[in-house]
């Protein structure tokens, strides 16, 4: 789909890229999930995918066309949640559905069914009457996510679709983009919600600084980790007899440490000796997260994605 693609915003020459030769292979039919904290470069790439900005360096292919050469071919076959979306606030939520189906080209029958459907799916149907402008930022942006999974579009790009929305809504844009790979569609999906990569991609690639440094599944990221077992201890126990164990982290209440197995266990039992409480389990994708980069994925650091 991309191969070494670069940017770098003429305002940030000088500075290290925002998109540093990224290249994906992302297989139709399936969620792939791009992951990493804001200024990671996952906008810019969205944005370089869906024609919406060019690239500084490399090609990218959506459907068999070239995007950069031939982006009208790729247009008409895919659908876009911007990050920074704003739907247009004269409409309903009714409306705003409805006729952004109708102006893709769909007929007047097929886009009253899958408006229905797709209020129906996301919890919409009280507030379809609402002006978007009467409606909370949550709402709106689910009111967005409805309007592009009810498209016939082949690929869809997500960026960040459940920023704002509470628990409960969350789970119910995953399932209703859970059901929209029945149809054979592709979505690639950017987020910092790491449980949410983790549901709903097949694929994960762990973007940092502009450059790809993991790809695979969730299993597959976990498993390139030195230390796949993460055990965490209260301050009774020392951080300095934790150290042979493997990569200490100081935490809240304690120390974080990242160790095999066999070593987890030793650990694990040392500290409760001790009277210390413990916990044990496999590394989680934030743990992954936090090996690789080496700092929290919600930490506010962020790089070169400005435009």
């Amino acid at each position: 789909m991309t191969e070494g693609v670069t940017k770098q915003y003429p305002k940030n020459v000088g500075r290290p890229p925002a998109l540093d030769g990224v290249s994906l292979s992302i297989r139709p039919g399936g969620i792939y999930g791009l992951i990493g904290p804001n200024g990671a470069g996952k906008t810019t790439i969205i944005r370089i995918c869906s024609t919406q900005l060019l690239p500084t360096a490399g090609t990218v292919t959506i459907l068999g066309h070239d995007a950069i050469a031939d982006p009208r071919s790729v247009r008409t076959r895919i659908a876009v949640i911007p990050q920074e979306s704003r739907p247009l606030y004269f409409l309903n939520v009714d409306e705003l559905v409805y006729l952004y189906l109708k102006m893709r080209g769909m007929d007047r029958a097929e886009s009253r069914r899958r408006t229905n459907a797709v209020l129906e799916e996301l919890g919409l149907v009280e507030e379809r009457k609402r002006l978007v402008s009467r409606l909370s930022g949550g709402m709106r942006r689910r009111a967005m996510v409805a309007m592009v999974l009810a498209s016939d579009a082949e690929v869809l790009f997500l960026d960040e679709p459940t920023t704002g929305l509470d628990p409960l809504a969350r789970r119910e844009v995953w399932g209703a983009i859970r059901r929209t790979i029945r149809d054979h569609r592709t979505v690639i999906l950017t987020t910092h919600y790491l449980d949410e990569a983790e549901q709903l991609a097949s694929r994960i690639a762990l973007l940092d600084r502009g450059k790809v440094l993991l790809e695979g599944t969730a299993d597959d990221l976990r498993a390139r980790v030195r230390r796949p077992y993460r055990v965490t201890v209260d301050s009774r126990v020392p951080r300095t007899e934790l150290e042979r164990y493997g990569d200490v982290t100081d935490v809240d209440g304690g120390h974080l440490v990242f160790t095999r197995e066999s070593d987890a266990r030793e650990l694990a039992l040392k500290a409760l000796g001790a009277g210390a409480r413990v916990s044990m389990g496999p590394v989680s994708l934030e743990d992954v997260f936090l090996q690789v980069v080496g700092r929290p994925i919600d930490d506010g650091t962020t790089g070169e994605e400005a435009a």
